[in-house]
């Protein structure tokens, strides 16, 4: 659920790399431009993305259904059906002599000789090695998510964020138009609210009513967009709080390990979660290559990973991702002015997009001179042979 996501180049050419280049082309488009605009639909910044801003691989606007099905479909054509156990809900695990047993709702255990936890911000396996955190810590925004049927703006492959931190809309295509010249839109409606308001914080993808936020958005039809035709197009909205969990000190305990949102869930800024987990993967699998199924090789991938997941979660925690710009020039000017330049020199805009850039992990140069997370071609000896 929650439909688009975006994949940034960094994990792009993961994929690209896993063979998978005609498979994204077949579920998703290329992002080549990304812009940030303000509440009256001025211009604050705009930037080429993916292959157009000169990386060596694209950037993928995807519905997310689409994206796990096509990764799905091309685990189980290399590694048999069998690989994939469905109905299958972890609640625990337990250390063993020889490694780790998962332990599952229906009582049954599966032992091995590591665990991996991927089971998400809500992971039982991190609970039970953090049994004091407690729930996942809203920020006192509400996210309501949905697609619309219609025409592209400002070209057939752009992302737009407009607004401020009070009061946003994000919006990008997931689908390249059809013959009447409409494609599914994926849209996120974002408003601030009191953190302490008795909001359902965990009452997840709960379907919602439009009149409960559209209000806001009434006067946001511009030459370019109409952000309430947007919303009001859609066959059904659902309502997400935003939630982060604070960076954790450690993640393996033992024989077991975390990744992707079990380990460094953050706000969905910079469009990194889906990303980051895909380069957990990778990076985790070259340490098996390098050092075998061991703990030390949950150790090796931690000590590269953690630490760029917890600077990606403060960041965005912080305000300083690249919507950050936003709320800059909102508060330097109501959103309101003649030319940019006038509010924030585009030197700086530059400047901006870039150190973020850097934080995650996808700058450009540093990323396509950057060697291969996993050679095409291993070594035998280096093969992982169970």
């Amino acid at each position: 659920m929650g439909v688009g996501i975006n994949l940034q180049p960094n994990a792009v050419r993961e994929l690209f790399d896993l063979g998978l280049e005609a498979e994204l082309d077949k579920i998703g488009i290329r992002t080549r431009q990304l812009g940030f605009y303000t509440k009256l639909g001025k211009t604050i910044w705009e930037e080429p993305r993916g292959l157009e801003a000169g990386y060596a691989w694209p950037q993928y606007s995807v519905h997310r259904g689409a994206l796990q099905m096509m990764l799905y479909q091309a685990l189980i054509a290399r590694a048999g059906a069998d690989c994939i156990t469905l109905g299958a809900r972890a609640v625990g695990f337990e250390q063993t002599a020889t490694g780790a047993a998962l332990l599952l709702a229906d009582g049954t255990r599966k032992s091995g000789r590591l665990i991996v936890a991927a089971d998400g911000i809500h992971s039982a396996l991190r609970q039970q090695m953090y049994s004091e955190e407690g729930a996942p810590i809203w920020n006192g925004r509400i996210l309501w998510r949905a697609t619309t049927q219609g025409r592209p703006w400002k070209g057939e492959a752009v992302m737009v964020m407009i607004g401020h931190d009070s009061l946003r809309m994000v919006a990008y295509p997931i689908s390249r138009p059809g013959p009447d010249g409409t494609a599914t839109l994926n849209w996120i409606a974002e408003k601030s609210f009191d953190p302490e308001a008795p909001w359902k914080k965990e009452d997840w993808n709960r379907a919602a009513d439009i009149n409960d936020f559209i209000a806001e958005f009434e006067d946001w039809r511009f030459d370019w967009i109409d952000v309430p035709g947007l919303i009001r197009g859609a066959e059904t909205v659902y309502e997400y709080p935003m939630v982060d969990r604070d960076p954790l000190p450690q993640w393996r305990f033992g024989a077991v390990s975390l990744m992707g949102d079990a380990a460094h869930p953050t706000y969905p800024v910079g469009s990194n979660g889906a990303s980051q987990a895909i380069l957990d993967a990778r990076i985790l699998g070259a340490r098996f290559l390098a050092q075998g199924v061991t703990e030390a090789a949950l150790d090796a991938y931690e000590d590269e990973v953690r630490p760029l997941a917890t600077a990606i979660c403060k960041t965005n925690r912080a305000g300083k991702g690249p919507d950050g710009v936003l709320q800059q020039v909102e508060d330097l000017c109501g959103g309101d002015f003649v030319t940019i330049e006038d509010v924030i020199p585009h030197a700086d805009l530059a400047a901006h997009a870039a150190r973020y850039k850097s934080i995650a992990g996808f700058s450009i140069e540093a990323l396509n001179a950057s060697p291969a997370t996993i050679p095409a071609t291993i070594p035998a000896g280096e093969r992982l042979r169970d």
